[in-house]
């Protein structure tokens, strides 16, 4: 039996730069996140959003969207959130 997606198992997904790009940060605190962000991105033109919160209130999710200029510039971006100690998952 095939395995889904098997077409592209070799294949790199290509993505023409620059583009809009999303990414769902998770955290604790809201506003520490906002900051985080903001430090992050300083001179970048973005926009934030609260997207999600637990059912119990201990995580909440933000809905960060911008334009990246390369695959670099992504990763890059990526990295720096993830590595932020006041953010806990970025997707």
């Amino acid at each position: 039996m095939d395995k889904p997606f098997s077409d592209f198992d070799d294949e790199k997904l290509q993505i023409a730069y620059p583009c809009p790009w999303e990414y769902k940060v998770v955290g604790r605190d809201q506003f520490l996140m906002r900051s985080a962000i903001g430090e992050i991105l300083a001179d970048l033109e973005y926009g934030l959003e609260l997207s999600n919160t637990s059912r119990t209130g201990k995580f909440c999710s933000l809905l960060l969207t911008l334009v990246v200029e390369s695959e670099e510039h992504r990763n890059a971006i990526f990295t720096a959130l993830t590595n932020h100690r006041d953010i806990t998952i970025v997707l």
